[in-house]
């Protein structure tokens, strides 16, 4: 049925069953909108299948091809080093290629506007409303830096200010981001959690969010970003001769 190469979506994982569950939806929208692809799903912790898993199962079936993509914002940590061992380990006779993580890309700044118009905003509101681009966080500084750029361009299509905030790791918190929209005078706040699924981190950011006009859901299964994985998949291409693992 399925003549390319699977799509193997790599989610972190978490205790919290609300990620899971978004990732999975998210996953049928891919599914979806490319009927002719096969995609699988692992989780690198927490919950299952597990990444090794699911190779070990398509490799049983006879499967050759495999585009792996990080379902991650930013290249950190686990795009650099996590998921290359894991799939350094997958059975040899896979041909594997790891593809580029989701972020930065202007489908991530249309789901996150489209998130905030459904919270209760208009494009009408934007010249008057300061942003709180709110990110998990990483001690990783090429990805503090993208967060921060993010914010620099979106601010260039009409909103009030935008400003970055972390819910670890760096400064500033999404509450000190939210006073110092108000101190500059912006007339509402709103905050746009830059994170995919919920979990521990995306709720210490609605925390912050408190004295905020406006909280965003997390960007989850929105059209834009099941696109994006489409695009990072056909980017890809199909796998080159050398498995991962060789």
């Amino acid at each position: 049925m399925f003549n390319k190469p699977v799509l193997l979506v790599i989610a972190h994982g978490s205790r919290d069953p609300r990620h899971a569950a978004t990732v999975h939806a998210l996953v049928r929208r891919v599914r979806s909108l490319r009927p002719d692809v096969r995609v699988e799903t692992g989780f690198l912790d927490f919950n299952i299948p597990s990444v090794q898993g699911v190779l070990e199962s398509l490799a049983a079936e006879g499967v050759r091809d495999v585009v792996a993509l990080p379902l991650l914002l930013t290249r950190a940590f686990h795009a650099k080093a996590d998921i290359p061992a894991v799939l350094r380990d997958a059975p040899p006779q896979l041909r594997i290629r790891q593809a580029e993580v989701l972020g930065p890309s202007p489908l991530l700044l249309a789901a996150l506007e489209r998130r905030l118009y459904e919270a209760g905003l208009t494009p009408a509101d934007k010249s008057s409303t300061g942003v709180v681009l709110a990110s998990a966080g990483s001690t990783d500084p090429e990805a503090i830096a993208v967060i921060a750029e993010i914010a620099r361009e979106w601010r260039h299509t009409g909103w009030c200010a935008v400003r970055p905030a972390f819910a670890s790791a760096s400064l500033p918190r999404t509450q000190d981001a939210v006073r110092e929209l108000r101190a500059l005078g912006c007339a509402r706040v709103a905050v746009a959690p830059y994170v995919l699924a919920p979990g521990f981190l995306p709720d210490r950011i609605a925390r912050g969010a408190a004295e905020a006009d406006v909280l965003a859901d997390v960007l989850g299964p929105a059209p834009e970003v099941a696109r994006l994985l489409l695009e990072r998949y056909d980017a890809a291409g199909v796998p080159v001769l050398a498995a991962v693992g060789a």
